[in-house]
């Protein structure tokens, strides 16, 4: 059985520390020498609006990183209207990053790549990322909001943001919840940490209403923790097509969780949908 954290709680690192410590984070990140965190900026928005992954929750995670043995970058790709390097300015994570001595790595311009072949794809027969991606642990720092395409934008969703191409219309083309099946059978994160300090929802993912709900939910299993968060939404994570998908395809689960910290019923608000 999965374990998934909830963790209510002021926006600040504490929530954070105590999200991670309850599932016992370090034991998911052995095994590698380098870890990247990727952050959501799918806009320059700043946090508040609820569309990028906020500083402080980023900032938590890299205390908890800097005393084990690993090299750490915190990373994301352009996107059709993303330029990451000014969204990683403006958003404030670039103050961070500084901070701690992180690089920050926009996908997008890392020349040395791999081709990952994609057994019994959805879509796709292959995806081509950084070698830099294939190499290392992932921590899916990931925002608590809807989608108008995918009914939410979790851990599973911001994956798709490894991807290092800047126009992303081809995979959209392909059915982008299927997309995002075949990324995640194939690249699975470590850790995901859904920052729900103040979520989105409505026209999400850029667009929507902000929604202050000071919750961090954190979980091993990305399928399991997104369909906790959907949870948290309101929503019923069966009628996501990416999080049934990967069930269906034992990427993970969603019933099958247990819940440690706060109880579901205590965080839970019904998110307005796109």
């Amino acid at each position: 059985m999965e374990q998934v954290a909830i963790v209510k709680g002021e926006r600040s690192h504490e929530p954070v520390f105590k999200a991670l410590d309850l599932i016992d984070y370090k034991t998911a990140l052995t095994g590698k020498n380098r870890v990247l965190v990727k952050v959501n900026f799918i806009t320059d928005k700043t946090w508040d609006t609820g569309a990028t992954t906020d500083p402080v929750v980023v900032e938590a995670i890299l205390e908890k990183l800097k005393d084990l043995p690993v090299t750490v970058n915190v990373v994301e790709s352009d996107a059709t209207m993303t330029n990451a390097n000014r969204a990683f300015e403006a958003t404030g994570m670039k103050d961070v990053c500084k901070r701690y001595g992180i690089e920050f790595l926009n996908l997008r311009h890392i020349k040395e790549k791999v081709k990952i072949p994609i057994p019994d794809g959805e879509v796709l027969k292959d995806i081509t990322v950084p070698k830099v991606v294939a190499e290392s642990t992932i921590i899916s720092a990931a925002k608590l909001k809807t989608h108008s395409s995918t009914g939410v934008t979790l851990g599973m969703k911001n994956l798709f943001g490894l991807l290092p191409d800047k126009f992303k219309a081809k995979y959209h083309a392909k059915g982008i919840s299927r997309v995002v099946v075949d990324i995640n059978s194939v690249i699975k994160p470590a850790l995901t940490v859904i920052d729900g300090f103040v979520g989105m929802e409505g026209n999400g993912p850029v667009d929507g209403t902000p929604v202050k709900m000071d919750t961090i939910i954190a979980g091993k299993n990305v399928v399991a923790t997104d369909a906790v968060a959907c949870g948290v939404m309101g929503i019923d994570p069966h009628s996501i097509a990416h999080i049934r998908r990967a069930l269906e395809k034992g990427l993970g689960t969603i019933d099958d969780v247990e819940i440690v910290g706060e109880k579901l019923e205590n965080v839970s608000r019904v998110f307005k949908r796109p």
